[in-house]
């Protein structure tokens, strides 16, 4: 699984709305409202690394309202829940 961070900024005056239609996006599992100089934040989950290009600029760019973007791609995940789930491996409940 591929993960990017997508930096995005957006007409001021429409922020909810394009948050909604980014998030309804497939392959998008999460749109932050955020502080700063961009306005979104999506983390985009794809399978193949050509398959940004048909979520970023192919569908997120083209969502009227949406003036810029900025990617980020992971070239590792880490969070508390792998954490946890690792370490449970082999151990009964």
């Amino acid at each position: 699984m591929i993960t990017a961070i997508v930096l995005i900024k957006t007409s001021v005056d429409r922020i909810p709305e394009i948050a909604e239609s980014i998030a309804a996006l497939e392959s998008v599992s999460e749109v932050f409202s955020v502080t700063g100089t961009y306005d979104l934040i999506a983390m985009v989950r794809v399978q193949h690394h050509e398959d940004l290009a048909e979520v970023i600029p192919g569908r997120i760019s083209k969502i009227p309202g949406v003036e810029a973007t900025d990617t980020h791609v992971a070239f590792r995940t880490y969070s508390q829940h792998d954490l946890e789930a690792a370490f449970a491996i082999g151990l009964d409940s």
